[in-house]
């Protein structure tokens, strides 16, 4: 699978995330749900040039959505948590 297949968004939105990413150097991802953690591994390495310490996976459940006068539930999608070499970021361009 290409990179850029594996990931698909980084997730900057979050207060969770901001502090992962300011105290353990530990950045959130959207990934394929087909992807296991060492395709996700080499798909950040390869795209960002920074070394990979740790990967953690887990998938995140769909919510229940109005569509109209029905109901309908929104697909399930997979986060990443990805930790790099102490020293090293990423930068994904937010703050300009």
């Amino acid at each position: 699978m290409l990179p850029e297949h594996v990931i698909k968004r980084p997730l900057i939105l979050t207060e969770k995330g901001n502090a992962l990413r300011e105290t353990q150097n530990k950045y959130l991802f959207e990934v394929s749900r087909d992807a296991n953690k060492i395709e996700i591994k080499n798909a950040v390495e390869t795209l960002f040039n920074v070394a990979v310490v740790d990967v953690q996976t887990m998938i995140v459940r769909g919510r229940m959505r109005r569509m109209g006068r029905g109901h309908a539930k929104t697909q399930n999608w997979k986060k990443a948590i990805v930790q790099v070499r102490e020293g090293e970021t990423i930068d994904l361009g937010e703050g300009t």
